[in-house]
């Protein structure tokens, strides 16, 4: 019902009638209900960490007879965008959180995941689409969905982060069978999370407090609308004299330049095409988007590794760089562990022909 209504608030927006009993919190792409303080969030179902399933394997398809399957994919990425490469992150991501990394984000029809509001913004479909036509074309009904979108998740950090991060996949994922739209409300974490909130919805992935942060890195890049900040239930864009408030004077520049709900504005504003650790220098300066965001200097842990992952790493006469910025291998890290997160075997899962759509047979 969640997502019927709030794209019934969207459609009633464009046409100029949104009446107040259609009051409800868009959050710009992510479509979660408003935050009631007397009703708290629901979380999903804790699950126990789980480690590397012994299936799962660097090289994997070298031993399937398609030892191209990964440069296939590296080069369909290299083709996109840095709009859909930063999306083909998120795309990873939401496929994670939702229903395991099983590719269950790609399919298409009524009610399903990719049609939920918190989805209705992502990129990067035509990208996986591709590589999965020439992985056929290359060794037909060997490589999944569910492995291409891991691939390109790497592929695309890699990229963006100008080789920064680079990390073997684990694959041997098959495409699960399931998809439905409800369950991303209950697994996403919203823009508007605490800092209890968001630790405890990572924690049911089997994440940790080090990866959640690592992994919120990745609003280094990319866009966000307007309305996922400011609208009329939670604006940021307002004076607020709480901890958490942005920056005065990004929020007096957003005034101007949000002149809508869907106006688009960059996730980081002084490197919005880099993957780097600039985000962290945002999140000491109030100068994010998110409370999610805003949230991470709430705590002495937390605070350590944001100063940590914001540090710039020493120069040596001012040309020879000395040390690493931890954050990269930490976020490479985050999102191997996070790939390994309950993934689907032959027995419940399958191969799929096309990533939008299960096999309508045996392939």
């Amino acid at each position: 019902m969640a997502p019927k209504l709030a794209v019934l608030a969207v459609l009633a927006s464009l046409l100029g009638a949104v009446s107040c009993e259609l009051t409800i919190s868009l959050y710009a792409g992510y479509g979660f209900p408003p935050p009631n303080p007397n009703q708290p969030f629901k979380l999903p179902p804790a699950s126990p960490p789980k480690n590397p399933r012994p299936d799962l394997k660097v090289g994997y398809y070298a031993a399937k007879k398609c030892p191209q399957a990964e440069e296939i994919v590296k080069r369909a990425v290299e083709k996109a965008t840095p709009g859909e490469k930063a999306g083909l992150i998120r795309l990873f991501f939401h496929d994670c959180f939702v229903e395991g990394c099983d590719a269950s984000v790609l399919l298409a029809g009524p009610e399903t995941e990719r049609t939920a509001f918190p989805n209705l913004s992502l990129r990067g479909f035509n990208i996986i689409e591709d590589a999965k036509a020439a992985l056929e074309e290359e060794c037909k009904g060997v490589v999944s969905c569910a492995d291409i979108v891991a691939f390109a998740g790497r592929d695309a950090s890699c990229s963006l982060s100008d080789g920064k991060i680079n990390y073997d996949v684990p694959a041997g994922r098959y495409d699960g069978k399931v998809s439905r739209a409800n369950d991303t409300f209950l697994n996403l974490p919203p823009p508007f999370g605490d800092l209890k909130l968001i630790t405890d919805m990572f924690a049911a992935k089997g994440l940790d407090q080090t990866d959640m942060l690592a992994l919120s890195g990745g609003h280094s890049i990319g866009r966000s609308a307007c309305g996922s900040f400011a609208n009329s239930f939670s604006n940021r864009l307002q004076p607020d004299n709480s901890s958490t408030a942005m920056n005065r004077k990004l929020a007096d520049q957003l005034n101007t330049t949000c002149t809508a709900d869907s106006v688009n504005v960059p996730q980081d504003y002084k490197t919005p095409y880099a993957l780097d650790h600039q985000y962290f220098k945002n999140v000491q300066e109030h100068n994010v988007l998110f409370t999610s965001d805003a949230v991470l200097l709430e705590s002495p842990e937390t605070k350590v590794l944001v100063d940590s992952f914001a540090r710039d790493p020493f120069f040596l006469s001012g040309i020879l760089p000395i040390g690493r910025n931890p954050w990269y291998d930490a976020f490479a890290k985050a999102m191997v562990k996070m790939g390994n997160w309950e993934v689907k075997n032959s027995t419940v899962g399958e191969i799929r022909e096309f990533c939008g759509k299960v096999n309508e047979k045996a392939y």
